[in-house]
């Protein structure tokens, strides 16, 4: 692999002092792009293991939160050491790493089937998570930067439409790999012996495999085809062209650059307060209709996941249609208040319309993840610190292993999972103060909008 000023020479793209392309590489961004619902699809597999894990090791809604901990921690901690990797060597080496961490979380899952202890599961999904800090640090701020900045907001919004595609793949093989069997889990144990239950539950355990071995074999394609294919370095350099020494600031100068611009850590704090919010709800969907709901199965609940992934597509769809016509801050304000009233009812109706509600939230969370990242990752006017700061919105999605585990504290105390829904209907409320203070923000200093 080459490195330094001529990596990209005889290639189709120009390399650009401020590390975007003059123009996208197609063959090479969409592969970039195939890894997005990647992602999707191991977090949306943890939807379905909280609803197996809670009754195969007699857990309440606090402990089953601790997926979401381990898979979201491993995120956080990863995310500065995935961005020095792309910064000292590449963003094609940062990937690669992430997918081989991804292939051994994957391949974990098979002893952790066999011990059969929840923490072992913990470790395996830990690894996973691993992987997927380094995939989301750089293919994000990459997809972002694999062509002209002006276009970069479109890049990343469409590169992260595949993420439900994603999304819905792992429901999906949940739902059928893992609750095939039909039938609610908890009603099934309960009716058993004590034997017969520990018998039936790792029998279970042993289901968590099948839809693990179907990514596995796609995730060492994709590591393969990626690991034979030129890519671009899209990285700012310090000279005055292309052919500038690329810059290389220090992980101090970094940080004290980030951390005193005001608006980059303003849009750190929303993807953080997001984050936690899009896992939460999608974490406990399946829990909410299964409380409201009653007499449908897991495999029944678990469908409305996938209606929840189908809106959140749409919604993306729909967002990208406004964004591309009107201020994309403007129109995240009311995506995010529309999103917060949905919670609302969400929360409030005791019946059916709840879980429908939680089901229109994922609508409105279409554009927001990507288009926060990029607008935050906009703030960065040095592009030199670009990648630590794309580390930085990716650390923020420690948010999805604490505000679970807040909502299922509330639903502990109050008994109710439904009022449980009130924590992600605050943060909703407080994405959509970002974006409206965003909005005004831009309105009076219209010199500095570049998304549009």
């Amino acid at each position: 692999m080459q490195n330094g000023k001529n990596s990209d020479k005889g290639q189709s793209w120009l390399q650009l002092p401020d590390g975007y392309l003059d123009k996208t590489p197609m063959f090479q961004f969409l592969l970039v792009c195939l890894i997005f619902p990647l992602w999707g699809a191991a977090a949306s597999l943890n939807d379905i293991l909280i609803t197996q894990f809670k009754t195969v090791f007699t857990l309440n809604d606090t402990a089953t939160a601790f997926v979401q901990s381990a898979f979201y921690g491993g995120y956080f901690l990863m995310a500065i050491p995935a961005s020095r990797i792309v910064k000292k060597a590449s963003y094609k080496v940062a990937i690669l790493v992430g997918l081989m961490f991804y292939i051994i979380g994957c391949s974990l899952f098979f002893p952790a089937s066999r011990i059969a202890t929840y923490s072992v599961f913990l470790v395996a999904i830990f690894a996973i998570a691993v992987g997927l800090s380094f995939l989301e640090t750089s293919c994000d701020t990459y997809a972002s930067m694999m062509g002209p900045r002006n276009t970069a907001n479109q890049r990343l919004n469409f590169a992260q439409t595949l993420t439900p595609l994603g999304d819905i793949l792992g429901i999906v093989l949940g739902k059928y790999l893992i609750f095939g069997e039909g039938g609610n889990l908890a009603d099934k144990v309960a009716h058993m012996s004590k034997a017969e239950a520990h018998a039936y539950n790792l029998h279970m355990l042993q289901l968590t495999l099948r839809p693990y071995k179907f990514i596995l074999a796609i995730l060492i394609v994709i590591f393969i085809v990626l690991l034979l294919t030129k890519m671009p370095r899209a990285k700012a350099t310090a000279g005055t062209g292309a052919e500038g020494k690329e810059a290389q600031p220090s992980l101090g100068e970094t940080i004290h650059y980030l951390t005193h611009n005001k608006r980059f850590m303003m849009g750190v704090g929303a993807q953080f307060v997001y984050a936690g919010m899009q896992t939460t709800v999608w974490s406990f969907t399946i829990r909410l209709a299964l409380k409201v709901m009653h007499g449908i199965s897991d495999s029944e609940a678990s469908t409305f996941m996938i209606y929840s992934y189908i809106a959140w597509f749409i919604g993306k769809l729909v967002a990208n249609w406004f964004m591309n016509r009107y201020s994309i801050t403007k129109v995240l304000t009311w995506f995010s208040a529309l999103g917060m009233v949905c919670l609302v009812i969400a929360f409030t109706v005791p019946n059916a319309a709840a879980v429908y509600a939680a089901i229109a939230t994922s609508f409105f969370f279409g554009p927001e993840w990507p288009t926060i990242y990029a607008h935050t990752l906009d703030q960065i006017h040095e592009k030199k610190y670009t990648e630590t700061g794309g580390a930085f919105i990716v650390m923020s999605l420690i948010g999805g292993a604490i505000v679970p585990a807040i909502q299922g504290r509330v639903s502990d105390l109050s008994g109710s999972m439904q009022f449980s829904f009130i924590v992600p209907a605050i943060c909703f409320a407080i994405i959509t103060i970002y974006f409206w203070n965003e909005h005004r923000y831009e309105k009076a200093h219209p010199e500095e909008v570049q998304e549009h």
